[in-house]
């Protein structure tokens, strides 16, 4: 009777089943927790060879450029200059570097559709870029850092263990991502950038607040900041579902099925937080070489040029401005394109029968579905240029602090939101398997 009552009630018979359920689950947060715990850790060992008085003097007269954009994306690695100073941002132009040329060489093309095998290909493609790109950032710092006179000591003796140190730490970022992964929860690469914004984020609201801003100004701020939340939220939820029917199939003999409907979900924002990520970083990328590696008192006609660059690829000046916004603009319709091809869906459809309504299968189906994408894309490459841009619009118009950049805030949301979104995910599948338990345990 007790064995009855239990199963009807929905808990497992065995008591051990329902207590190790979510072991998965738990042992992936742990898992990820100590990954980040890790990473926070690195980001406080510095690399060999720093002044750290001089370093912080430079820091403190640079903390409205580019290097404090750098040292959020980094969690304060930078201004430490740890052994993990260069952050992921040399992976994810390696990243953006193969994806592009993977829809124009016939070869990277071609592995894409190879399956699991081509994407190991790729991703080997990737870590190669990855250590080339993290050795030619490595040197340009330690040349600037030498330049500047922010080191003890110079020549090899600092060259060899500081470009070692900050390759490694790189190398090191890339690898852990991939196991956050593959065995936490959540992209590994976005949350290791929301946890360097979330640690960033206690300093920069203390010196917004320390600046004798009106108590009425950080209100008006504050509702702000949660109504740009909401609006992330709503806008990243946001689908277009087109409707779509299949054909009507007999059963045996003379009886036949219903016509069945169904949709297909297409988001409003369809790329999410990569192109804010891919258009900060290469934006960095030039602004950094040309601060570090200008920094000497005596600078050569090329060191002049790359100094040029760098002040006006200063965050809030014009430029800068209108790059971020035309790159954002290209990486959304460029992403959403690797993420979604209507020739492909269309044919798919084609294949099982089904339909738009209104629509002929194959190339006007494909005509459509390419229509309706870009008329989403385009509103959500402006809707991500406006979140992107605006605190950096205001904050030059009227000379107001704003801790918190539009990127920031939209990389923390979006990350926010799929981290939530996974760990539903997996609850859904211990209850699918409880509910499997429970028809067994009938039976």
């Amino acid at each position: 009777m007790s064995k009855q009552s239990s199963s009807r009630s929905g808990v497992p018979l065995n008591p051990l089943a329902f207590i190790r359920k979510y072991d998965e689950l738990w042992n992936r947060m742990l898992f990820l927790f100590g990954a980040l715990i890790v990473y926070r850790l690195g980001s406080h060992i510095p690399i060999p060879g720093m002044d750290p008085i001089g370093l912080a003097r430079f820091f403190q007269s640079n903390q409205n450029t580019f290097l404090g954009m750098f040292n959020m994306f980094s969690g304060g690695a930078l201004e430490r200059m740890s052994i993990m100073a260069l952050g992921i941002m040399p992976y994810i132009s390696a990243s953006i570097v193969v994806q592009m040329m993977s829809t124009v060489v016939p070869s990277l093309e071609a592995l894409k559709k190879e399956g699991e095998s081509g994407r190991r290909t790729l991703n080997k493609y990737t870590r190669q870029g990855t250590l080339a790109l993290a050795i030619v950032q490595a040197v340009g710092m330690s040349t600037g850092l030498i330049a500047g006179g922010l080191t003890l000591t110079s020549g090899l003796g600092f060259y060899i263990p500081a470009v070692t140190s900050l390759v490694a730490g790189s190398m090191f970022l890339m690898w852990l991502g991939e196991q956050i992964t593959e065995r936490g929860v959540g992209n590994g690469i976005s949350m290791l950038i929301f946890a360097s914004i979330i640690a960033s984020a206690p300093s920069m609201i203390s010196q917004a607040i320390s600046q004798d801003m009106n108590m009425i100004v950080l209100m008006i701020f504050a509702a702000l900041g949660i109504a740009v939340t909401a609006a992330i939220v709503f806008i990243e939820r946001a689908q277009r579902r087109v409707p779509v029917n299949y054909a009507q199939k007999q059963q045996q003999g003379r009886k036949v099925y219903a016509q069945q409907q169904s949709h297909l979900p297409l988001k409003l924002n369809m790329a999410g937080v990569i192109p804010a990520i891919f258009a900060s970083s290469l934006l960095l990328l030039p602004a950094s070489l040309g601060q570090w590696t200008a920094a000497s008192e005596n600078p050569t006609l090329t060191q002049e040029i790359l100094q040029n660059i760098s002040l006006v690829l200063q965050p809030g000046q014009p430029l800068y401005l209108l790059l971020f916004a035309v790159m954002i603009i290209f990486f959304c319709y460029f992403y959403t394109a690797l993420m979604f091809n209507p020739k492909e869906v269309a044919e798919n459809l084609k294949r099982s029968g089904a339909y738009i309504p209104g629509i002929r299968p194959g190339q006007q189906t494909k005509r459509y579905l390419d229509f309706v994408l870009n008329r989403l894309t385009f509103i959500g490459a402006m809707y991500m240029t406006i979140i992107c841009l605006m605190p950096m619009i205001v904050q030059t118009a009227f000379n107001v602090p704003i801790p918190l950049g539009g990127s920031s805030l939209l990389i923390m949301v979006v990350v926010l939101m799929d981290f939530i979104a996974q760990i539903q995910a997996h609850l859904m599948t211990h209850q699918y398997h409880d509910q499997a338990l429970i028809k067994s345990s009938h039976q």
